[in-house]
This record gives structure tokens, C-alpha cells and sequence, in this order.
């Protein structure tokens, strides 16, 4: 990364506010681990909430289809973010800002990435699996595994919470989705790793290496589909793919995108909300205390830990036509970001927006699963994955103390911690 991109004053408030706003490109990695982004979102919302960023920062979540940097609109208030992503007719959301390759010949389309009616169809073709009778039977699953990872923790020593539980927790449960060899399920982990990440970021070490390990999760999933393509019905997410009558002549990179959405959709949103449960009520001890003294307020407070976290900070749409917001014109073919995360702490929407409220009477107006057609379906297995957590904490533990800052994601798309101590107290 040059330097010369980098903030280079003391505060992020202060590169925030001093820097053109035409030199703003929050999409810039290097400003997430850090948490860097957010008077940037602030200073946005209030002076310029349709801002155009005439370069994007060139990463594997780049905003434009090609090799090169292009450019792409930021929408950071909530009402916003709202009007375009129910406005499917105007705004496509083809390709996904996400897996974007050099060559065009892997290019990944996934059911998220496609507009009606192909979207409808495959996404109804899964959706089974979360369907509220298989939520129902999955719920005894959930919380017998959720009891079996929290009674291992050591008591009285630090550990890592985000190798331990949440890492843990939400392979279990892709593993069960996928009906993936149990043993294998840190696989899926890796892909989910693999498949969001830059050179930059540790991860892999080139776009090439990336690639081959993605074509080996084609290749493993490719031979279950084989098993399962014949074989009697049954309710995992492979099965319903290769005999669902819309998608069983899939071709294999379209198969490889969904299983790509599918698996960060499962992996990395849960995984990093478990990890702000934490990390979340230590910065807000008072929540904690009120979700010990009345834990029928978990349901609200999940909503609330989603909004306050936001696992994917944002989704992309192409314009398909000329469209007027704020005095200024999106052109037909724009790359427009909606900023979840800058939408979750719009002050129009949420009063004091940076806290943690874990009785906010509107928390479940979060926009961390999208809206409209492409409203992520998973939400409430994700929800209930989390009630379950949070109810066999309170009956645990009195506190789960974070001992020092978490290690974050380098990345402007998966909100997230690669690592985070902690300490259980006896």
C-alpha cells in the first residue's frame, strides 16, 4: 500500500475531517483493523451522504468488474441505503462486489449477485433449510453443541474466544447444513477465508494461489454432489441443489459461487457477531448486567449486538439507469456501495448510534442482512444460533472479561476479528 494513501495524522478524526472529501475512499482496508472508518461514515453522512469516489481502492473486493481501480458512490444514511436496495428495477445486483477476478473466466455468480428471476428461483431452491419446522428440529442440535464448547472452556486463563467458540460454533453448524465430513469442517473455514481475501491481508499470498484453492473446494464439493445428485432426498444444502429441479444443471462455477455465498453467509456474519457479544457488553458492562437481570430481553439484544456490529459492512449495486438522489446524479452503469455499518449508527435513525442498548426499542431495524429481494435468508437461523449463546452464557458465567484490544480483519467487507483474549473467571 503507499504511503501516501495512508491516514497520516495521529487521529482518525483528524484525517477524517482535514482530507478533501473527493480523497475519501473509505473502501481503503488499512483503515478497518484499526476502526479508523468511522468519522469518515460520520463526516459523510452529514456533508456529502452521496459521495463519489473518483478511484477506488484496488483490492479483492474492488468496486468495478475490471483489472483496474474504478470508481463508485458511497450511500452511508440509513433511508438511503433502504431506498436503493428495494429499488431492485434501478439498482442490479449484478455482478456482487464480491470475488471479482483478474481473469474472466472465473467469474462466480451466486444467487445474491443476480437479479429476478433467476435470484427467486435459486434462493427458493434452498430455502428449506431454514424454513421455521427445520429451525424448530435444528434447535435442540444448536444448544446441545452450544453446552459442549462452553463447558470446555478453560476457567481462569486467557484464550482466544474467536478460535474457541466462534470459529467453533459456526463450523458445527455449516458443517450440518452442508451435511460436510464432521471432521473436515475447518475446511470450510479456510475456503470461507480464502474466498474474501487479498494478498494484503496474510491470507493467501497471490490471487493465483486463491484461485487454486477455491477450484479445491469445487472439486470436494463437486464429489458430494456426485454421492447425492441420485440419491434419496434429503434436507442439506448440496442435496437440494443437485436434485432442485432449477439447479441440478448448474454449471460448475455457479455451483462454486453459491457454495462460496452460502458458506461466508453462514460463517463469517454468525462467527463475528459471537465475538462482539464480548467484545461488545465489556465496552458496555451496564448491558450485560441487564441481560443477567431479565434474559428475556436476548431476542432484542441480538438484534441489537447485529446492528451494533455489522459482520458485512456493505453490498453493491450497478445503476441501470440515470437515477437523482441528493441533488446529484447516479449515471446508468455506477457502482453505488451501501454502507450497512454507516447505515446501523445513522444518528436520523438511532439514537446515540456508537452504544450498545441492548432494550433499544427499534434495534431490529438494522440493515446488516440487507433489504428487499436480497435480504439475507439466513437470518434467523443466525439469530437463533445467537439466542442460544447468550442463554447459556447468563446461565454460566457472570462475565467474560476481553483482556486486551481484538485483532480485526483487514478487510472493507467482513466486519470482523481474526482474535480475540479473553478470561473466564471462576
Amino acid at each position: 500500500m503507499s504511503e501516501a494513501i495512508k491516514p497520516t495524522t495521529t487521529s482518525a478524526e483528524d484525517y477524517a475531517y482535514s482530507t478533501p472529501l473527493d480523497e475519501l475512499d473509505v473502501s481503503n482496508p488499512h483503515l478497518w483493523p484499526n476502526e479508523e472508518y468511522w468519522p469518515i461514515f460520520e463526516r459523510l453522512r452529514n456533508e456529502d451522504p452521496l459521495h463519489y469516489c473518483p478511484k477506488a481502492w484496488e483490492n479483492p473486493y474492488r468496486l468495478d468488474n475490471d483489472r483496474g481501480v474504478g470508481a463508485y458512490w458511497s450511500v452511508t444514511r440509513y433511508d438511503d441505503i433502504m431506498a436503493i436496495d428495494t429499488n431492485h428495477k434501478v439498482f442490479s445486483s449484478e455482478p456482487i462486489i464480491v470475488l471479482p477476478d483478474p481473469d474472466d473466466d472465473f467469474t462466480l455468480p451466486m444467487f445474491i449477485a443476480m437479479d429476478q428471476p433467476k435470484h427467486d428461483i435459486q434462493r427458493k431452491t434452498v430455502a428449506p433449510v431454514v424454513s421455521p419446522q427445520n429451525l424448530q428440529r435444528m434447535s435442540t442440535l444448536i444448544r446441545e453443541r452450544t453446552c459442549m464448547v462452553l463447558d470446555s472452556l478453560p476457567i481462569n486463563e486467557d484464550f482466544d474466544w474467536v478460535e474457541l467458540v466462534s470459529v467453533e460454533l459456526t463450523t458445527m453448524m455449516l458443517a450440518t447444513l452442508f451435511d460436510f465430513p464432521f471432521e473436515e469442517r475447518m475446511k470450510l473455514k479456510r475456503w470461507s477465508d480464502v474466498s474474501t481475501a487479498g494478498p494484503e491481508t496474510g491470507i493467501i499470498e497471490s490471487e493465483e494461489q486463491r484461485r487454486a484453492e477455491l477450484y479445491e473446494c469445487l472439486e470436494y464439493f463437486t464429489n458430494l454432489w456426485n454421492e447425492r445428485v441420485n440419491g434419496p432426498p434429503n434436507f442439506d444444502l448440496i442435496s437440494m441443489l443437485a436434485q432442485g429441479e432449477e439447479t441440478k444443471n448448474m454449471d460448475p462455477l455457479e455451483y462454486l459461487g453459491n457454495l462460496v455465498l452460502l458458506i461466508v453467509g453462514g460463517n463469517d456474519t454468525t462467527r463475528n457477531s459471537m465475538t462482539a457479544s464480548i467484545y461488545s457488553t465489556n465496552k458496555f458492562p451496564s448491558e450485560w448486567e441487564k441481560l443477567r437481570s431479565d434474559r428475556d430481553l436476548i431476542p432484542n439484544a441480538v438484534a441489537e449486538i447485529i446492528r451494533w456490529q455489522t459482520p458485512l459492512a456493505y453490498m453493491r449495486r450497478t445503476a441501470l439507469e440515470d437515477y437523482e438522489m441528493h441533488g446529484k446524479t447516479i449515471k446508468k452503469g455506477d457502482k453505488v456501495a451501501m454502507w450497512y455499518a454507516s447505515g446501523n449508527r445513522d444518528e436520523r435513525k438511532f439514537e446515540r448510534p456508537n452504544d450498545l442498548i441492548v432494550d433499544r426499542h427499534n434495534a431490529r431495524n438494522h440493515i446488516s442482512f440487507g433489504f428487499g429481494i436480497h435480504r439475507c435468508y439466513g437470518n434467523r437461523l443466525a439469530e437463533l444460533q445467537l439466542q442460544i449463546l447468550w442463554d447459556e452464557m447468563l446461565k454460566r458465567f457472570k462475565k467474560v472479561e476481553v483482556v486486551n484490544e481484538p485483532e480485526r480483519n483487514l478487510s472493507s467487507f467482513v466486519k470482523g476479528y481474526t482474535e480475540m483474549k479473553v478470561r473466564i473467571s471462576d
